[in-house]
């Protein structure tokens, strides 16, 4: 018997589809056996992926750890291991761009088993009470806050992430050269549109991140929408939990839907594993059509592949959860993955955060956003 270990993050969506489809792998094939161990959400955003992969043969990765992983050589460039026409199916069933996500130096490595971006999510049941509808535009969205029934994922990394998508939203993508995050003046507008509806919200929002901001929707009755978290399906299947969650394209801002920051996981194969090939079959076997719209889809997962977020059966499951957010991952943008940009990740965020909850002046934050983006750039080649 040949035991593999994986490790992934601490929800059912992150725990239960690799369970479930380790054992259904076990059983067809009872030579290997794979046990799973999970971490935060915090620990999975920051934890490095070299020390990891000397410990486990498999990884549920976040993507921007892609250019460290491939640059340290701690996982495997599966595009080097899996058959062409495989790759090629991963890559034309694509959500939005995470395949691309997990592309480095021209090859993959990572398969994109989750995809996610943040969408909008709504208490229909607190909203038909209240004769209120769910917002479509930025002014419906500061209408709705100003009743204080708004609640969003605020912190570091997640205040960041939304920080892009003001960018982006705004008509400019940040990290387009090497001087700076963003332009000041899409940087000045960015800031004071988000800071404008952060102080209509509860600031105890600010320490939640997504799973704890959907948990006090369906948990309370205290907040009927989230304008913009990392999207769980789960909220969305009745039973999951006390009150259901349906999920929704983001708003408008300037009659163009908003661009939210590309997320998902992606699964792969440790450099370091004594088990390699029986690795890279479990991944394949996971990140299959077949296994992604079943096993993986049926047992709490958010699946990578384009043909279950088309399936109508598991649409049926979820209140349309992956046909009602397709459009919003579909246009999401695509964070930078060079090797040092973790630090930036790690430590931008705390410097939006920080402006948004006690004021400040824009340039200055902008100015120390770029001050850490030109030491993550230093940190790429280190």
């Amino acid at each position: 018997m040949k035991r593999l270990k994986g490790i992934t993050w601490n929800h059912t969506r992150g725990l239960l589809p690799m369970v479930a489809t380790s054992q259904r792998f076990t059983e067809l094939n009872p030579e290997i056996e794979i046990s799973w161990e999970k971490r935060s959400l915090q620990e999975f955003a920051d934890a490095s992926i070299e020390d990891l992969a000397k410990r486990f043969d498999l990884l549920v990765i976040d993507h921007p750890w892609t250019g460290f992983g491939a640059q340290t050589n701690a996982i495997l460039p599966l595009s080097d291991h899996l058959s062409p026409d495989y790759i090629k199916d991963q890559e034309i069933n694509t959500v939005g761009r995470s395949y691309g996500s997990y592309v480095f130096g021209g090859k993959l490595w990572a398969l994109p088993i989750d995809a996610a971006t943040p969408v909008a999510a709504a208490r229909l049941d607190i909203l038909e009470k209240k004769a209120l509808k769910v917002p479509q535009t930025y002014e419906d969205l500061l209408a709705l806050a100003k009743k204080g029934l708004v609640g969003f994922a605020g912190i570091p990394v997640d205040i960041l992430m939304s920080f892009y998508m003001y960018c982006c939203s705004l008509g400019e993508a940040p990290f387009q050269s090497e001087e700076k995050v963003i332009s000041l003046e899409t940087g000045k507008k960015a800031l004071q549109l988000f800071r404008e509806l952060t102080q209509l919200i509860d600031p105890a929002n600010f320490n939640r991140n997504p799973i704890q901001i959907y948990e006090a929707m369906v948990n309370s009755d205290q907040i009927a929408y989230c304008p913009f978290a990392y999207g769980y399906s789960n909220y969305s299947r009745t039973g999951y939990s006390k009150n259901l969650l349906h999920f929704y394209d983001l708003v408008r801002l300037n009659n163009q839907p908003m661009i939210s920051s590309l997320g998902g996981t992606g699964l792969a194969v440790s450099s370091f594993s004594q088990h390699i090939p029986e690795a890279i079959k479990y991944a394949e076997f996971t990140a299959s059509s077949q296994v992604q719209q079943n096993i993986f889809a049926d047992n709490g997962g958010q699946p990578g592949h384009l043909q279950a977020w088309k399936s109508d059966r598991i649409n049926q499951l979820t209140h349309d959860y992956f046909k009602n957010t397709l459009p919003t991952l579909e246009r999401a943008f695509l964070r930078p993955r060079y090797s040092g940009h973790m630090y930036f990740q790690d430590h931008a965020g705390d410097v939006v955060r920080d402006y948004l909850m006690n004021g400040g002046n824009e340039n200055l934050v902008l100015e120390e956003m770029n001050t850490l983006y030109t030491k993550s750039l230093n940190l790429k080649t280190a």
